[in-house]
């Protein structure tokens, strides 16, 4: 299923058991893109990072640093404000609470990200709003 299909059957704002879809589905895509770069599917990963992001839990901001970081792709694809759908200072405090390496290295590229400006003018609802702009067209 590629990314127009995905965003037709699940919309950018899916709850319940479609949000668990979405995320047995960038599971999968993460798994594929770190066995060897091209094989997940990266449009798909950020749509499904976005969904994410728009359902604005906590508990999903590692498995979104997981799929930004299965390969060089995915970095360039999957933007760092997509794991801030709860907010940013929420997430930061999310991530400094997790004592495990990769919420360490999530914390630190966030932190990095926010010196050099890219959280400036941040909000989640404007960023909510870019992206359903975005998969409209």
């Amino acid at each position: 299923m590629d990314e127009d299909q995905w965003v037709r059957e699940y919309g950018l704002r899916p709850v319940g058991a479609a949000l668990d879809e979405v995320r047995s589905k960038l599971t999968e895509q993460i798994r594929l893109e770190r066995r060897a770069q091209g094989d997940g599917d990266t449009l798909l990963m950020k749509l499904c990072c976005v969904q994410l992001f728009n359902a604005g839990g906590q508990d999903d901001v590692l498995l979104i640093w997981q799929a930004k970081t299965a390969s060089f792709d995915a970095d360039c694809s999957i933007d760092i404000q997509l794991l801030c759908g709860g907010g940013l200072d929420a997430t930061k405090a999310y991530l400094s609470s997790r004592p495990l390496p990769e919420a360490e290295a999530a914390l630190s590229r966030l932190l990095h990200c926010e010196r050099s400006g890219d959280f400036e003018d941040f909000s989640v609802e404007r960023y909510a709003d870019y992206y359903d702009d975005h998969y409209a067209q």
